[in-house]
């Protein structure tokens, strides 16, 4: 990929499909030449529909509390917890119907409300229930008629236009994810790749081999994604890649289901079945390194074992690590692999960039629209029927 901070090692045989290259080159020209689209959100052009005297007044705050459910949390907890070494200030995330530990004493504490449409239920219930006229808020909604943007009027809180152009889920690097970002302390311009990216021969040949790759699997009945991920600040970011993947391609009878494994730990559960197992997945290998790992205590090793001697942990699960990608090598398992050597703002960015238009060009390859969720609408509306009636 683009940075050194990435190292990127592609499924080792190579199936091209000259389509998915030409579709790549037509989807950058259009996206280019089409104003407000959502790429645009990737760049450090964008324009956001704040200012940062407008968001002033909140970095007085030392915790907040994010409200929202799916696309319009995931990115901004991955965010969190993947650099959480750089940020002072406390983030709890409310993202389903319980809630009770949220229920937090402490006075120095700000709301961001979050729903593209400003009609989500997960979201109005949690504001219902944990927001009060003495808070400080901001919502971040469309600029239209809505529950919760009347509820923002009535409180009298900051309005954030959430674009109607980007949806939920790949909204990270638009207001979404760069308002709280900014207000975690960090640099949301280091974020923003894509312009960098799209120009870099390594990265676009890397990311159209890898859709080729998919494409071959996908007919060939292989549709199950499991990420391997060795690290645990990763969790939130695999999450955000679950809801891209199976929502965005999920449709018509055809998709993608993205199964996040934590490892070392599942290779004393579910590596049996990857191995042994119905051959129908593909897998992604995902690890970060880390300069501060603890290391062993040489005195407490046995002789039978000294070859832990002097070790970290970090060297010990790195280790585990290429020993699985060996064996899978060897039982011919289809593999990819990511290894990140600086845990910062333009590494995660890069990889929101990579996902999001692996993503977008499966989507045009699968020809299923990557953008609607159809059939989760149809929950939506059979589940405000049955309140209805109770």
């Amino acid at each position: 990929m683009l940075t050194k901070n990435i190292k990127f090692k592609n499924f080792l045989k190579k199936f091209k499909n000259q389509k998915v290259k030409k579709d790549f080159k037509l989807f950058i020209k259009e996206s280019f030449l089409e104003k407000n689209h959502l790429l645009s959100s990737l760049t450090e052009k964008y324009n956001y529909t704040y200012t940062k005297k407008k968001i002033l007044p909140f970095k007085k705050f030392s915790s907040f509390r994010i409200i929202g459910i799916g696309g319009s949390i995931l990115g901004t907890r991955a965010i969190y917890q993947f650099l959480k070494h750089k940020i002072k200030k406390n983030f709890f995330f409310i993202d389903n119907l319980q809630i009770e530990k949220f229920f937090i004493k402490e006075k120095n504490i700000a709301n961001i409300i979050i729903s593209k449409s400003g009609n989500t239920l997960e979201t109005i219930a949690n504001s219902n229930i944990l927001i009060n006229k003495k808070n400080k808020n901001i919502f971040i909604t469309e600029n239209k008629d809505s529950y919760l943007r009347d509820l923002a009027n009535k409180l009298k809180a900051e309005i954030i236009e959430h674009k109607n152009f980007i949806g939920g889920r790949y909204s990270v690097l638009s207001e979404v994810g760069m308002l709280p970002a900014e207000l975690m302390g960090l640099n949301e311009k280091n974020f923003k790749q894509l312009n960098y990216l799209i120009k870099d021969k390594k990265f676009v040949n890397s990311l159209i081999r890898n859709v080729e790759n998919t494409i071959y699997f996908l007919n060939r009945d292989k549709f199950t994604s499991v990420i391997l991920n060795y690290d645990e600040k990763s969790c939130s970011l695999f999450k955000w890649y679950q809801q891209l993947i199976a929502e965005s391609l999920g449709k018509k009878s055809k998709g993608i289901l993205p199964i996040v494994s934590s490892m070392p730990k599942d290779n004393h559960s579910l590596m049996q079945f990857y191995l042994d197992g119905p051959q129908k997945s593909f897998f992604t290998f995902f690890y970060v390194f880390n300069k501060n790992s603890n290391k062993i205590k040489n005195k407490s090793i046995l002789k039978n074992q000294k070859y832990l001697k002097n070790k970290t942990m970090s060297e010990i699960l790195y280790a585990q690590k290429l020993a699985t990608e060996n064996v899978f090598f060897k039982k011919n398992i289809p593999f990819r692999s990511f290894e990140i050597y600086s845990r910062d703002e333009k590494s995660l960015g890069e990889l929101f960039c990579f996902f999001i238009l692996e993503t977008i060009l499966l989507g045009r390859a699968l020809k299923v629209n990557p953008f609607d969720q159809p059939s989760v609408e149809l929950i939506k509306k059979e589940t405000k029927k049955i309140l209805i009636k109770v």
